[in-house]
């Protein structure tokens, strides 16, 4: 069974961002967490950018996210999702 993990990506950003937030997306994938991330609009703000994953990875992929966005400093840019669960 697979696990959908959600990310909140601010819209208005500048270049360097924007260039993170594609590598953390290309990483989620080659690392094989996930074979494609859904982006879809969230509000006027935000985009909301979601994949899924094995119950045996999700905790791996959301350290891997958190630690991406901390080493990146991008915590104003994009947060991780609550899952119910955790």
């Amino acid at each position: 069974m697979d696990k959908t993990i959600k990310l909140r990506v601010k819209r208005e950003i500048d270049r360097s961002n924007e260039l993170k937030i594609l590598k953390l997306k290309g990483s989620l994938i080659t690392k094989g967490f996930t074979e494609i991330i859904h982006i879809e609009d969230e509000s006027e703000d935000f985009y909301l950018n979601s994949f899924s994953t094995s119950i045996e990875h999700r905790k791996e992929a959301e350290d891997f996210v958190l630690d991406y966005i901390s080493v990146n400093n991008l915590s104003d840019t994009v947060t991780l999702m609550g899952s119910p669960d955790k």
